[in-house]
This record gives structure tokens, sequence and C-alpha cells, in this order.
């Protein structure tokens, strides 16, 4: 089972939310998810991450990849640390 970190997007029409989750790659994007690792809200200013670092890191550690928006969001939370 390929696992990714990826955004569901949450809100009503036009004022996205995001929740940053651990899926299944083959679950589609708001489906099932194993864990939820964060939120992100982009229509703050600035645009509001919160992540739970340490769930993150344990997620990466056993091999869960992050889409590239995910990747982003866990470099500015400090969750990875940029080369």
């Amino acid at each position: 089972m390929a696992v990714k970190i990826r955004l569901t997007r949450k809100g009503d029409k036009k004022s996205p939310f995001y929740r940053v989750i651990v899926a299944d790659s083959r679950a589609p994007r708001d489906g099932k998810f194993i864990d939820i690792i964060g939120t992100y809200n982009p229509l703050t200013d600035p645009a509001e991450i919160k992540i739970d670092n340490e769930k993150a890191q344990k997620w990466l550690a056993n091999g869960a990849t992050p889409t590239e928006t995910a990747k982003q969001l866990l470099i500015k939370s400090g969750a990875i640390v940029k080369k």
C-alpha cells in the first residue's frame, strides 16, 4: 500500500480550507484517509499552517511520500528540513 501525505479540501464554494492528511494513494481526494496531521487555511493573511510535526515526521519515517504542495507546507512548518 503506497501512502501519501496530501491535502483534502473542506469549506464552502470560493472559501477553501484544507486538511493535511495521510491516505492511501488510490483513495479519492476527499475520500477515506488514515490520519489527519494538520490544517491549511490560505484565506488568512499570512496563510495559516498548523501541522503536528511529530506525527508528520513519524509518517515520513514510515515511508509516506508527500505531494508537491504538501511538501512545501511541511517545509514551512518545520517538519522537513530543506537541504
